[in-house]
């Protein structure tokens, strides 16, 4: 077959033997750059300087997993706070909302903001 005769497509989805993220907040990562990036927050030379300036800087980014997202939340960060979309307060204020809702989740419930103990009742009539 000439290649100008091949599919465009593929006929069956490819499979993976490995799933693409390791954990749900590194989707979530992913997710939140992409929609910002589409939301005209930044621009994506903005997002690479920053990610690589996040991953010069955190431990064990080199080598993917863990480090390589926390730096991906870094650089998510900074350019939250460069672009005045949040500052530096709020963002920890609403971390440490998360970290309440995670301990205050019981095991194999979904942690949702709802869980946590300070909101519980905030925003609702």
């Amino acid at each position: 077959m000439r290649p100008e005769d091949a599919p465009l497509l593929p006929e069956e989805a490819p499979t993976f033997e490995a799933p693409t993220f390791e954990a749900p907040w590194q989707a979530n990562a992913f997710a939140l750059a992409v929609a910002l990036n589409a939301r005209g927050a930044f621009s994506w030379s903005e997002w690479a300087q920053a990610l690589s300036c996040a991953l010069a800087q955190t431990p064990g980014a080199e080598n993917g997993g863990a480090g390589y997202w926390t730096a991906w939340v870094a650089a998510l960060e900074r350019l939250t706070t460069e672009k005045g979309l949040a500052g530096t307060e709020a963002l920890g204020e609403r971390a440490a909302a998360w970290q309440r809702a995670a301990e205050a989740t019981p095991h194999g419930t979904p942690i949702t903001l709802e869980n946590d103990p300070q909101r519980r009742g905030v925003g609702r009539g």
